[in-house]
């Protein structure tokens, strides 16, 4: 008995060194600085899990379409800087977006405003998203392929058609 019980202290001071070493060279304030989003991203994941499991009610859809998508925004300006998030705030609507649809193709009991409150914001959202994107660079792309179709059509068609 004696034998096992100086392994087991003898793991714990391993492990006690062990942590205590890996902290001091960064490696936690490393993973805490890249990987905090999965802390919003797997309970979104393990909510959908649970629910397709039939071990949680459809409502759950809710927050776990919205915690995945949360954690994939955050995921993402987390890996390329947080000044993306000046273009994809409209995610958070999209968010709540996704879980409310979620829930509404998923319960046949649902509340009757669910599904048209779900496509409306998630409408709203895109929207926003295209706001959001013509004040970026995104307003020369737009304006290239304007002037590329117009010439199309003045031009480029060719001589087929008499009509429109």
């Amino acid at each position: 008995m004696r034998m096992r019980n100086e392994k087991a202290i003898g793991i714990f001071i391993f492990v006690a060194g062990l942590i205590i070493l890996l902290g001091k060279l960064g490696v936690f304030g490393f993973i805490g600085r890249h990987f905090w989003p999965l802390l919003i991203l797997l309970p979104g994941i393990a909510l959908h899990a649970l629910y397709y499991a039939r071990l949680t009610p459809s409502w759950s859809l809710v927050p776990a379409g919205t915690l995945t998508v949360y954690g994939l925004l955050f995921g993402v300006t987390n890996t390329w800087g947080s000044g993306l998030m000046s273009n994809l705030w409209p995610a958070f609507l999209l968010g709540i977006a996704v879980g409310l649809l979620e829930y509404a193709l998923a319960d046949h009991r649902r509340p009757a405003m669910v599904l048209p409150v779900a496509l409306g914001v998630g409408i709203l959202s895109i929207i926003l998203f295209g706001f959001t994107l013509l004040h970026t660079g995104i307003i020369y792309v737009l304006a290239v392929i304007l002037i590329v179709g117009g010439m199309w059509l003045l031009f480029g068609r060719g001589r087929q058609g008499r009509g429109w």
